[in-house]
């Protein structure tokens, strides 16, 4: 089987014979009964692809369609003139680029439509053109763009350029709504939706499906779908791993399922890993890997973010369906951004709750987010987790202990600052690695932490303080009764006390006892 890894042509993937994930139903359904769409969703979706597939069909290549639901679903096959702007591939990082990049997709359409020299402006040109070419064509228009907020994000940190962005494709977009009755259909992709004053206050005739049950499989691969296409490729992939069937469909649903786009929805698995992986006969952080969420770091150390939270809110889905850089939380670009999904939701007060979606992310996040917050560099942090691992598997908890002072050794007030939270979240991220190799339960509340992690032949309980002493930290494991339950394991227990210097932002004091 050939995998249209990184490819988001489909006539390509048609003509040369790639695996595809029929779509065309719910293309066909959106064409049939609107105009305007909006479609949010995590980068390495399918939403290239799937603004391909569109055009294909509003252009009436009917021979791309062929075993497909489409060719039993449209009889006319009418050709429309396609408008597709792809704002995914400049780097947005001055004013000027994203003039010139609207400005290049003007011109090639006035080359062939011409252009009126009294429009002087960017949405004047565009809607010039639509008009233009609706009536010379004798068809209305179809419009897609592709990853609209690309140049919003890159600027989400940079206020300035922010609003002049904001304010350029605001207008820009405006022509989608003073040109009606010249255009067919209009779909807008992306990752986020910006709210507020954004350039979706004025286009209140797009429709956002990307929380509508109907739609929530338009992009990813299903549970049903993975099975139906790629059967053989899972019995390859297990026959590689060593694994059963069912095994495989296990490990593949842990790693790489799980995204849910509204409550009570149908899980999806991230189609870039999945397809990877088959491909590769391994089981990695393929999507993770190809993009990385500094600006999402960015604002949490803005915001002083306690990390435990990402797991613990619960958000309105008005928070959830739209952004704006100035709100205090970022969970919901976070969320949008395909790092957090939903997880739960309260049908009483109409709240959402959210969690990693799978493995992958909830690792390679935590992976990342490790240098950011701690003393580990980029390159050694796989090592540092994997050298904590085999202290704790092979029963050396000074050695456990003399890395964690690593981790929490004095550090600028500039750099970590409130000792507590910096504190908190280092070992946060410190405790969320360690559990994807052994297991570790925690308790956070009111600034005490609470750690146990067990392997096959050990126990260790921690007990952490604040400005106290290791003593005072063995005396409370002691007194809460933290080894009860562990009286009759026949494995090795240690406790272990630990206190964290507020003044000095470093692990000042340790204790280990054998039980």
């Amino acid at each position: 089987m050939k995998y249209p890894i990184g490819i988001q042509d489909f006539e390509k993937i048609r003509k040369e014979g790639y695996a595809y994930v029929d779509k065309t139903e719910l293309i066909y359904n959106l064409a049939s009964k609107g105009n305007y769409y909006f479609l949010r969703r995590p980068r390495r979706f399918g939403k290239s692809l799937l603004v391909s597939t569109m055009s294909a069909y509003f252009s009436g290549k009917r021979e791309l369609f062929k075993g497909l639901a489409m060719e039993g679903l449209e009889k006319h096959w009418t050709a429309h003139p396609i408008m597709h702007l792809d704002l995914n591939t400049d780097k947005y990082d001055t004013k000027e680029v994203l003039g010139q990049r609207l400005n290049l997709f003007l011109s090639e359409w006035e080359e062939r439509y011409g252009r009126n020299p009294y429009e002087a402006t960017l949405s004047q040109r565009f809607e010039g053109i639509i008009k233009r070419t609706a009536e010379k064509e004798g068809q209305g228009v179809v419009i897609l763009i592709d990853e609209y907020d690309k140049p919003m994000l890159q600027a989400i940190d940079n206020k300035e350029l922010q609003r002049d962005y904001r304010g350029t494709l605001k207008a820009f977009y405006a022509a989608l709504k003073s040109m009606d009755r010249y255009i067919r259909f209009a779909f807008l992709t992306g990752v986020t939706k910006f709210g507020k004053v954004s350039v979706f206050s004025d286009l209140n005739n797009l429709a956002d499906i990307s929380m509508d049950e109907r739609y929530e499989s338009i992009c990813g691969i299903t549970e049903e779908e993975a099975l139906k296409y790629f059967e053989e490729s899972i019995k390859a992939l297990a026959g590689k791993c060593k694994m059963s069937y069912g095994e495989t469909c296990t490990r593949l649903r842990k790693r790489y399922d799980g995204y849910h786009f509204m409550e009570h929805a149908t899980g999806i698995y991230n189609p870039f890993s999945l397809l990877n992986t088959f491909s590769s006969g391994k089981f990695g952080s393929y999507w993770f890997e190809t993009g990385t969420p500094s600006f999402l770091v960015r604002l949490l150390q803005r915001d002083h973010f306690y990390l435990p939270d990402l797991t613990r809110q619960e958000v309105s889905g008005e928070y959830l369906n739209s952004i704006d850089p100035l709100d205090e939380s970022p969970l919901a670009i976070i969320y949008q951004s395909g790092y957090l999904t939903i997880k739960g939701y309260d049908e009483t007060f109409k709240l959402y709750a959210l969690g990693y979606p799978n493995e992958e992310v909830e690792e390679g996040f935590a992976n990342y987010l490790l240098p950011y917050y701690t003393h580990v560099s980029k390159a050694s942090g796989p090592m540092f987790i994997v050298n904590f691992v085999r202290d704790l598997e092979c029963g050396k908890p000074e050695e456990f202990m003399k890395r964690m002072q690593v981790v929490f050794a004095d550090t600028d007030y500039k750099i970590v600052g409130d000792a507590e939270l910096y504190f908190q979240n280092a070992f946060y991220i410190v405790t969320k690695l360690l559990g994807f190799y052994t297991d570790v339960e925690r308790t956070l509340s009111d600034g005490r932490i609470d750690m146990i992690a067990q392997t096959k032949d050990y126990v260790y309980i921690f007990e952490f303080k604040y400005d106290k002493s290791a003593d005072a930290a063995l005396r409370q494991i002691a007194d809460k009764g933290y080894d009860r339950p562990f009286a009759a394991d026949a494995r090795k227990l240690y406790k272990i006390g630990v206190n964290f210097s507020r003044q000095h932002r470093c692990i000042d004091d340790w204790k280990v006892e054998k039980q």
